[in-house]
């Protein structure tokens, strides 16, 4: 079943079901948790980049964020967490929201986004190994699941490693 999602960024009223969202999609609290730090975090949070999806009823079905981060010293945005409802999954709810997001990141005139996500799901959006860049997370991980997406490519694009708000714990 194809739907017409309706995206928009979040308020202040929709806190309690993003954070119900967050707590519906993951096995742990700890999306929950790291969605309301990052919102705590005058360095991380960037309004207008937390977006979400509704359902039809008016529900938050799915929802998208992205937060400072930083390559060596250069500005970039991280993507994630990114949720949706049980009962909203693989009907294009979540994908609604990412775009959504990437394209109020782009009119904010942002040109880097980074990922730690499925190979298989990010590519649809534009994103890369970010090893192609010459980026690479401040972790071991396989180089495919570490992905960049950049808006603009006649612009600088930053190399080294990455810094992540503090609420990730790495």
């Amino acid at each position: 079943m194809t739907t017409s999602w309706i995206t928009r960024p979040e308020t202040t009223a929709d806190l309690a079901q993003i954070r119900e969202v967050n707590l519906a999609a993951f096995p742990t609290p700890h999306e929950a948790d790291l969605v309301e730090a990052l919102r705590a975090d005058q360095q991380a949070w960037i309004p207008g980049l937390s977006w979400v999806t509704e359902a039809p009823d008016g529900s938050i079905a799915g929802f998208a964020l992205l937060t400072r981060c930083h390559v060596d010293g250069s500005p970039a945005l991280t993507l994630g967490p990114c949720a949706v409802q049980p009962e909203h999954q693989r009907r294009g709810a979540g994908a609604a929201a990412i775009r959504a997001a990437l394209d109020a990141a782009r009119e904010q005139g942002e040109n880097l986004v980074l990922v730690l996500g499925h190979a298989e799901y990010y590519p649809r959006f534009g994103f890369t190994p970010a090893s192609g860049h010459s980026i690479r997370p401040p972790f071991d991980v396989e180089d495919k699941y570490m992905m960049a997406l950049v808006f603009d490519p006649s612009l600088p694009v930053p190399s080294g490693t990455i810094r992540y708000p503090a609420a990730f714990g790495v």
